[in-house]
């Protein structure tokens, strides 16, 4: 069946960088729509960037503000999200979603499968 393992979080202090990486198993997976999403304590999921399968239609978390980028390596069937810049608020558990040939949202339900989740703990 379809896996995603997270990878890549931890602490760091603001304005530190941390890049996740979501491995994904059994799929064509440049087949498949890819997303972040987050969740912190008392919180509903958050969106946080998705990329469609298809080309050049990516679409990000108005938060961002250009400190987040997210990039695939089709051949590791790899999604990574570079995050830079990071504040206290950005604390939360990450999530990789996948979906296969979807359209790519806001919502977590446009998203099929999910990984377990990544700690990332921003400090100020």
């Amino acid at each position: 069946q379809v896996q995603l393992v997270e990878s890549g979080g931890g602490l760091v202090q603001a304005g530190g960088s941390l890049r996740l990486s979501c491995l994904v198993s059994n799929v064509i997976f440049n087949s498949y729509s890819m997303g972040w999403f987050r969740q912190a304590p008392g919180k509903e999921r958050e969106f946080v960037v998705a990329d469609s399968w298809r080309e050049s239609d990516t679409q990000y978390a108005d938060f961002v503000e250009g400190r987040f980028t997210i990039s695939r390596d089709n051949a590791k069937k790899t999604v990574y999200l570079q995050m830079n810049n990071l504040k206290p608020e950005d604390t939360a558990v990450y999530y990789c979603a996948a979906n296969i040939a979807g359209p790519i949202g806001r919502s977590p339900t446009l998203f099929r499968y999910w990984g377990q989740g990544t700690q990332v703990i921003v400090s100020s």
